[in-house]
């Protein structure tokens, strides 16, 4: 039994060997000094009396340009999320030396040389024996790295959901809104339209002057598109040279309304390629508005008939049912 006792101590690393008493503040602010979060104590008048090795690391000030310091003294109040100091909104140290409560915030710390370092900040009173508030602790975790995480997310997520050629909602983006759209209705009985555009003759712009030119004009038509129909209209990339909008609270007429002026406002757009050969553009559209029975497949089956119907027309049309 002795044998596996002493094993199992031995697992666990040695523990930081000190000279210095329990009761030493050296031994405190030794201990601090391994603490990867920045640690500041400041007095009753909030000048900072003792700051942790992480705090100059994470600033680029040493000890002597942050010890006697107040929080608002040479730049060192956290910066918030409005772009003003924290002091302006209400110093976390001030209310914590008047009330002896604890706060919390997320802010930017300045570095030294001026960059903003995320930052999640802690306060914490200091009591004496007699209950009297004498000082804080304030306690800095930087976020870095988390917010990078973050936003590489984000990045990611829109990637997954935007097109990256027309920057418009992909085909994932507007099945999704499709079925919500679809749920919505027959919960409320709104109605709601579809349009399916094609753009016409792609082929040919790309046979005749390059892929180039064809993803020109694909963007160039997502932009046209989206600024023709309303802000409570959702408008993306279908696939290919399709586009597909859906409709909130529309009736028939509405919804031709709008397919027409989304294809006149495409027909008056023509650009000059690279070889000043002028290249125009128009949209062959179908459109309908949802029923009682459809779900996204029988929907979108009907506007892609009515879709072929401009297209054997002549193009440039638009065919609503």
């Amino acid at each position: 039994m002795r044998d596996s006792k002493n094993t199992a101590k031995s697992e666990f690393p040695p523990l930081l060997k000190v000279s210095k008493a329990p009761t030493d503040p050296e031994l405190f602010k030794a201990l601090l000094d391994h603490v990867s979060d920045a640690v500041y104590i400041a007095g009753d008048d909030r000048r900072v009396l003792y700051c942790n090795k992480a705090a100059t690391e994470l600033t680029g000030y040493e000890a002597g340009e942050i010890l006697g310091k107040t929080c608002h003294d040479n730049g060192h109040c956290p910066i918030g999320h409005n772009g003003r100091s924290v002091c302006e909104e209400g110093c976390l140290l001030s209310e914590s030396l008047k009330d002896g409560s604890a706060r919390r915030t997320k802010a930017f710390l300045l570095h030294k040389h001026g960059r903003r370092i995320p930052a999640s900040a802690s306060v914490q009173p200091i009591s004496a024996a007699d209950g009297s508030i004498i000082g804080v602790v304030q306690i800095f975790k930087d976020q870095s790295q988390r917010e990078a995480s973050r936003r590489k997310v984000e990045a990611m997520e829109r990637l997954a959901f935007i097109d990256p050629l027309t920057q418009l909602p992909n085909r994932r983006s507007l099945e999704m809104s499709l079925e919500g759209a679809l749920h919505a209705y027959k919960v409320t009985r709104m109605p709601f339209g579809a349009l399916l555009i094609d753009l016409d003759r792609l082929k040919n712009i790309n046979d005749s002057y390059g892929h180039a030119n064809g993803d020109y004009a694909l963007s160039q038509a997502a932009k046209i598109l989206s600024g023709a129909v309303r802000p409570t209209d959702t408008v993306g990339r279908w696939g290919g040279d399709e586009f597909l909008a859906i409709l909130p609270g529309v009736s028939t007429g509405v919804l031709r309304q709008l397919a027409e002026r989304c294809g006149t406002n495409v027909a008056r757009d023509s650009y000059f390629n690279i070889d000043d050969q002028l290249v125009s553009l128009s949209i062959s559209v179908g459109g309908t508005v949802a029923r009682a029975q459809d779900d996204a497949a029988t929907l979108i089956a009907r506007a892609d008939d009515l879709l072929y119907q401009s297209k054997t027309a002549g193009r440039n049309s638009v065919t609503i049912g």
